[in-house]
């Protein structure tokens, strides 16, 4: 079986993966419409597959057929559209026709031009041997004179094959709550999910399934697509009255176009979609292989165990302040160091200093080589926080640069946090962020960023960026990404945390240039399990940076136990960010062999498979299995926030293991049964009172 093959007597594409075959043909009116997204299929058997019903127009509905590959723009179309385009002369439209395609590897592009006007529309699929994800884009070339406005420019439209139902999984939040998932019937018409805001957004994600309204944890097809994108989105899901379903994906929300000059080509991001058997699960499993794998620029890595200075300091940093912090955090067993905002400019609160990035020298009179040489001599590496997209109007740079940040002319300029944003589709000012950060790095030996951007856009203008001033929103993205970029191939050394107020900022796009990213600012333990939930519903836990912070908890005022703190954030890439110096010794000393256990279970936490088994609902029970890739290994953790009289803790049934091994319990020694784990389950020993939580590490004794 090959990736891409192709059938010229049928015109049929079809695209192969271990388990999914994807097909598509081209009408006779010069069309590419979708055939199948299903099991394997052989190209012959591709080719036998009925053609869509023909293309029928009515009065009032236009045409009829099954979905299009990408529909654009013209003729009798009503429903979503994912290319829509204005010409010089006014026109809006396009008439498609085949010109050609070619296939690389695994990659396929099949390319159109129009009739009249001088536009190519390539429509690019990649499929891989190991994952049945399949990746697509559209890239649109002006070829002629003239600029050409683009209106919509999806990356791809998902067809989703006939059901008896359909419902749709997401998820959805705001600062602070984070992935909330959602699950609900899908209604006809048009369901939108979208961010406005600049970047990927706290209240929603681009990603969803679909399934029969059948599927559950362990069994069901299900049908998911992500976009590898960190600026506006649009996800379209469209249910029509006959029951045809698709999703159009793509970059940019309504509203914002932008001008492809002459001899321009762009391409979109690309989405990508995964076709499932094992229900949510499977389907989860399957995404966090590809993102290992194909998306984190360094997957075989374990991230490390880190601390971070934030909430035990605030602003209030100096030199040994941050020495004894380290000191105390190396005693834990920590392996990377992050000092937090404060060390720079006149930063002593938000009101004031962000953008000067020069080191504060009444906190630090000889600059930062003291502290980051005593961090690196204590046995960890050294991170620092930094916002470069960010400003204060009480700052050296913007009394220099006003004109730096988005704005509109005779418009206010809406400060949030007392901040404004930088525009970084500015080359000046991506020239600039690039200098400050590659200086900030090499100087001082720096191996980790924590990258922040506490805001989203308003009054999002370019006044002297000409009449295309609204193509910020797409640049911005590319020049972020460039700066990372060359700032990585700078120093490759380098690692990143992608932070956005907590979990503004994460997509496929944004982990394809950092290591990790910032789930949430809500640190508090209870809240954490629902959003690390929603979170590991499509991203793998070794991207999952989780903090063990001080109680009462800053934003909720709960108190709970520091054990049930460190079991919630040791389900991903354990971090802590409390105040040492006022932990009790009884603390330190519950800390240290945690800190300890983690170390154990890091490969099998961050590289194995996720296997939920009682997701987070009210104060119940709720358990997460991780199972490594290899299968002698693996860690249950179970919490429960409160017990009720009468009602006894469940047995687990574990999954993933060999029923025919034997596994021991790494703390209490007793060996279990693999057949006796997976069909009667593992009684986890849970302390009394409310927030009791537990870790189970087995390991296979033959």
């Amino acid at each position: 079986m090959f990736p891409i093959e192709y059938d010229a007597a049928s015109r049929t594409w079809l695209l192969s993966t271990p388990g999914t075959g994807y097909a598509m043909r081209l009408g006779d009116d010069g069309t590419l419409r979708h055939l199948y997204w299903g099991a394997p299929l052989t190209l012959e058997q591709a080719a036998a597959v009925p053609a869509p019903r023909p293309v029928t127009m009515t009065q009032f509905e236009g045409r009829e057929y099954d979905i299009e590959e990408l529909p654009v723009e013209g003729g009798a179309r009503f429903g979503a559209v994912a290319l829509r385009v204005r010409f010089a002369d006014g026109t809006r439209g396009l008439e498609l026709a085949y010109a050609d395609h070619a296939t690389d590897g695994g990659t396929l592009r099949i390319r159109f031009v129009d009739r009249h006007y001088p536009v190519e529309v390539g429509l690019h699929y990649r499929v891989r041997p190991d994952s049945d994800v399949i990746e697509r884009w559209t890239s649109v070339a002006n070829t002629g004179g003239e600029p050409v406005e683009v209106l919509r420019a999806d990356s791809a439209v998902w067809p989703i094959p006939g059901r008896p139902g359909y419902a749709l999984r997401h998820v959805t939040g705001h600062w602070g709550g984070e992935t909330q998932l959602e699950r609900a019937g899908l209604a006809r018409g048009e369901t939108v999910l979208t961010s406005r805001r600049g970047t990927t957004g706290h209240h929603a994600n681009p990603w969803l399934t679909i399934d029969a309204a059948d599927a559950g944890e362990e069994h069901g097809e299900v049908f998911s697509t992500a976009l590898a994108w960190s600026g506006t989105w649009r996800l379209t899901v469209t249910r029509t009255a006959t029951d045809v379903v698709s999703v159009s994906a793509g970059a940019g929300h309504e509203g914002v176009g932008w001008r492809l000059r002459p001899g321009q080509r762009r391409d979109t991001p690309v989405s990508a979609g995964l076709r499932s058997t094992g229900g949510y699960g499977g389907a989860s499993d399957a995404w966090h292989r590809y993102v290992r794998t194909h998306v984190l620029p360094h997957p075989d890595e374990l991230r490390p165990v880190t601390y971070n200075s934030w909430e035990a300091t605030g602003f209030t940093v100096d030199e040994a302040g941050q020495r004894l912090l380290a000191r105390q955090a190396a005693a834990l067993g920590v392996q990377l160091f992050v000092m937090d905002d404060g060390w720079f400019g006149a930063r002593v609160s938000d009101h004031a200093g962000l953008g000067d990035w020069t080191v504060n020298p009444d906190r630090f009179p000889n600059g930062l080589a003291p502290l980051v040489d005593e961090v690196h001599q204590l046995g960890m590496k050294f991170g620092i926080w930094v916002e470069p997209e960010m400003v204060n109007p009480d700052s050296d740079l913007y009394r220099a640069h006003p004109d730096w940040v988005l704005h509109f002319p005779n418009r206010r300029r809406t400060e949030l946090r007392q901040q404004l944003v930088l525009n970084f589709a500015r080359p000046d000012v991506a020239e600039w962020a690039h200098g400050w950060l590659d200086e900030l790095v090499g100087k001082n030996g720096i191996d980790f960023l924590k990258w922040d951007m506490n805001r989203p856009f308003t009054e999002a203008g370019w006044p002297d960026g000409s009449e295309d001033a609204d193509r910020l929103w797409m640049s911005y993205v590319d020049n972020l990404y460039r700066v990372i970029d060359r700032l990585r191939a700078d120093h490759p050394g380098l690692r990143i945390q992608s932070c956005c107020g907590g979990g503004g900022r994460v997509d496929l796009g944004i982990l394809r240039r950092t290591d990790e990213v910032w789930t949430s600012d809500n640190t508090d333990a209870y809240d954490r399990l629902a959003i690390q939930h929603g979170y590991g519903q499509l991203y793998p836990a070794a991207t999952m940076c989780a903090w063990v912070t001080d109680v009462p908890n800053f934003l909720t005022g709960r108190t709970v136990p520091l054990r049930f703190r460190f079991h919630v954030a040791m389900a991903g890439v354990l971090a802590i960010g409390g105040n040492l110096p006022e932990w009790t010794e009884s603390e330190l000393a519950e800390a240290g062999p945690l800190v300890a256990q983690y170390k154990r279970i890091a490969p099998v936490v961050q590289r194995g498979r996720l296997h939920r088994l009682l997701p987070p609902v009210g104060d119940g029970l709720s358990a997460v299995q991780y199972v490594a890739p290899d299968g002698r290994e693996s860690a249950v953790f179970c919490w429960l926030p409160a017990p009720h009289f009468g009602h006894t803790v469940p047995a687990l049934r574990l999954r993933g293991l060999d029923p025919a091994g034997r596994y021991r319990d790494e703390e209490t020694g007793e060996v279990h049964h693999g057949a006796v784990l997976l069909g009667h389950g593992l009684r986890p020993s849970l302390p009394a009172g409310d927030y009791a939580s537990a870790l189970v590490h087995l390991v296979r004794v033959d």
